[in-house]
């Protein structure tokens, strides 16, 4: 009797633990969270179970969730590198900006080579506009992991940031020269190469690179944004109301595509509608922090 409970008691543990991996590669984090949840419940005290329910909370949105979780998870073991490293994520994206470099550097003392709390660090001094440590943080990480595509990708984010256009462009097209086969689901580094091409006014570039970020993220409003910014500078208003609309179907709340959509409107002699666009640009922009994290 002892031992039929004790292998319906594994079965269910290993089952739902099985759900949740199964919601988590499929991105739906919300049911991911709570079939962890519900493994740590009828599951032995396992670390990295605790770590992946905080993981699967973070990525749904349950910030202090998450980081009650990960408090249970570093009580057990202080030293996990892992743990807080998303620790300094959650921190990060709860506004604690302090809090999550203290975290980051906590980790980065206990494992220097860890590549990836280096690249979370260059993350958050790049928000700060802290963006020659950012650049210092982002060559540390390709010392350590040479084929970090998403390091080029923030490299050449950062020299964008300091005008070093050249650097930026160099660093841009190694990440896509990476991704391009390998990671089809990067989408990243295509938009932000978009951006600058539209920043020096290569437009038809930033078009083919912005529909290829769309291709591989069509839920991105952000691709959507800037394919239909690059059709507006290549005067193809028609086309690029259609995908302004589609960014703002995927985002009501995102103000940039708002607004460029009332200016085609407007182009487009459709005034009511244009007026209509930039009372939800207004609207937009109230509800939007200044930051994006």
């Amino acid at each position: 009797m002892y031992l039929g409970a004790l292998l319906a008691f594994s079965t269910e543990c290993s089952s739902v633990s099985e759900l949740g991996q199964k919601a988590y590669v499929e991105r739906d984090y919300a049911a991911a969270a709570v079939a962890f949840e519900k493994a740590v419940s009828v599951c032995p005290v396992s670390k990295s179970l605790l770590l992946n329910w905080a993981q699967a909370q973070l990525l749904a949105q349950q910030l202090q969730p998450a980081q009650k979780t990960l408090e249970k998870l570093l009580a057990l073991e202080p030293r996990n590198v892992h743990a807080l490293k998303l620790k300094a994520d959650v921190l990060y994206l709860l506004g604690d900006d302090s809090s999550a470099v203290e975290t980051l550097l906590a980790a980065i003392r206990i494992e220097p080579a860890n590549p990836d709390a280096v690249y979370a660090l260059g993350r958050i001094y790049y928000q700060r506009g802290r963006h020659e440590d950012a650049v210092r943080q982002f060559l540390c990480v390709l010392e350590l992991s040479p084929g970090s595509y998403k390091a080029y990708d923030n490299l050449g984010v950062a020299y964008e940031a300091l005008t070093d256009y050249d650097r930026a462009i160099q660093n841009y097209l190694k990440a896509i020269e990476l991704v391009h086969k390998d990671h089809p689901e990067y989408d990243w580094v295509y938009g932000n190469m978009a951006n600058l091409m539209l920043k020096l006014g290569n437009n038809r570039k930033a078009f083919d690179l912005a529909v290829e970020a769309s291709k591989r993220n069509p839920s991105s409003p952000r691709n959507a944004f800037l394919t239909g910014k690059a059709l507006v500078r290549l005067d193809k208003p028609e086309l690029a109301e259609k995908w302004l609309r589609r960014a703002a179907e995927i985002d009501p709340l995102y103000p940039e595509p708002r607004y460029l959509l009332g200016q085609v409107l407007r182009k487009l002699g459709r005034i009511t509608e244009a007026e209509q666009e930039f009372r939800a640009f207004q609207e937009a922009s109230s509800k939007t922090p200044q930051v994006r994290r």
